[in-house]
């Protein structure tokens, strides 16, 4: 009788895990979004969610938390409970934040537990209309001549967008004034204006504008050209060489997670992203769709926070 308890102990223990993962959902999960509703991550979430949901048949509630460079909604994720229903769609900028900010309250590869990446959005140099430049080197040229320094605008400091900016500058030689935004939005809006001479942005916010002809595209930031500006040059092809810095977006969920939700949570959502009508909506707003494991996204995460201290310090961009 003993033995038979034993045994009907350990199968117990060992269902346990799976118990877990088939009982999880039970309400809605949360996704949060640390930039203004609106800009590429947002987009993406709701794309995401709107898939995920029907998979997980529970409601995904998309949830923005903007502010300090998307680290106070990384920070809020980082600090809720780790049961599967709070998680965040992270992105290159929280690799950035390690080394602009001098002090976080968390810590993004001791926190978060990476779950899968969603998609590589190229970022693109892009101007008003009424810009007289047709490329980089006649941008370059104009930026030289110009009596005040050219502005670009980003998403906030420490973005990709701003260190993106920062090494352009350093390798064409010209002094470019920073103007940080609260969002995509606001910051396309004056870009159209005239109110800034360029910006670095993702492609997804300003894809539309440059279709409408408000805004001209003159070279992506990654190694290859994207499949939504085929005709855009990269900026390796338009004289930088060895010029690769795009933006990543992905998602995390608290440290302490169950293994087994995180595992449920990364199969479902790699479905999602390789189903044929997520990857052409995808393509559609000129992301590249990726779904790696969880391993893949915490090695990405890694290289990508060294690599980003090194153009930070170089940069000298620090945040108190």
């Amino acid at each position: 009788m003993k033995f038979t308890a034993v045994l009907l102990a350990t199968a117990a223990l060992a269902a346990a895990p799976a118990a877990i993962a088939q009982a999880w959902p039970t309400k809605p999960v949360t996704l949060v979004v640390p930039f203004p509703a609106g800009g590429t991550t947002d987009v993406l979430a709701r794309a995401l969610a709107e898939k995920l949901q029907q998979s997980l048949g529970q409601t995904v509630i998309v949830e923005s938390k903007p502010g300090a460079g998307a680290t106070l909604g990384a920070d809020y994720v980082a600090k809720a409970k780790p049961d599967g229903y709070t998680l965040l769609m992270g992105a290159v900028h929280h690799t950035i934040a390690t080394s602009v900010y001098k002090k976080l309250p968390y810590d993004f590869q001791k926190d978060l537990a990476p779950i899968t990446t969603v998609a590589l959005v190229p970022n693109v140099l892009v101007i008003s209309a009424s810009t007289p430049a047709t490329d980089v080197k006649s941008l370059v040229a104009l930026a030289k001549a110009a009596a005040n320094p050219f502005t670009y605008g980003s998403n906030g400091n420490g973005t990709a967008q701003h260190l993106i900016g920062t090494q352009f500058a350093d390798m064409n030689g010209i002094t470019l004034l920073h103007i940080p935004y609260k969002g995509s939005g606001p910051l396309t809006t004056d870009l159209i204006g005239g109110q800034v001479q360029m910006s670095f942005d993702t492609i997804t916010p300003v894809l539309p504008h440059i279709k409408a002809g408000k805004l001209k595209p003159l070279a992506v930031t990654t190694a290859k050209r994207s499949t939504a500006l085929p005709d855009v040059p990269t900026m390796d092809e338009a004289g930088m060489k060895g010029f690769d810095l795009g933006t990543w977006f992905g998602v995390l969920a608290p440290a302490g997670t169950p293994k087994e939700i995180l595992a449920r949570l990364s199969t479902e959502m790699v479905k999602v992203i390789q189903a044929p009508d997520f990857r052409q909506r995808m393509h559609d707003i000129g992301a590249e769709p990726i779904g790696n494991t969880p391993e893949q996204m915490a090695r990405q995460i890694k290289d990508d926070t060294e690599k980003y201290a090194r153009l930070v310090k170089s940069a000298k961009v620090i945040i108190d």
